[in-house]
């Protein structure tokens, strides 16, 4: 089964570009179930994913009630099928990363999806590895 996708914008951005982010995670979604890893996954199982763009306000609120960190992050996962990205990390990180603050949230929304797919990155191998694919999946979705 492949979930539905629905995207949010909750910060007062008003031009966030959700058609072109629902158009990529529409395009990545099947290569992310096929990139799942083991049985069980959590992607596979449900039957949507719902991606919010917030603010680092909101984001770091959220890192520091579920995994006791009051510091802003790009992308946090819950196995329910919910993804946050904050718009404004995403916004600080392209400059960084020479990228438009679009696509360096559409590479956060396709992180999510990895984790959801069984994908984790607390290890060096396998954060290498998830980054390495995450890359490729976005080059295939970002037409």
């Amino acid at each position: 089964m492949i979930p539905r996708l629905s995207l949010y914008n909750h910060q007062n951005r008003q031009e966030a570009p959700l058609e072109r982010w629902q158009e990529v995670a529409e395009r990545a979604l099947p290569l992310c179930l096929a990139a799942a890893k083991g049985e069980g996954n959590d992607l596979q199982d449900l039957e949507e994913v719902e991606v919010s763009f917030v603010s680092d306000e909101d984001i770091s609120r959220v890192h520091a009630e579920f995994l006791d960190d009051p510091t802003p992050t790009d992308v946090i996962t819950f196995p329910h099928g919910e993804i946050l990205i904050s718009l404004d990390t995403a916004t600080q990180q392209a400059v960084e990363n020479g990228e438009t603050y679009e696509r360096e949230a559409a590479l956060y929304l396709v992180h999510g999806l990895l984790h959801l797919a069984g994908w984790n990155d607390h290890e060096a191998t396998e954060r290498e590895e998830m980054h390495r694919l995450q890359a490729k999946i976005l080059d295939q979705a970002w037409k």
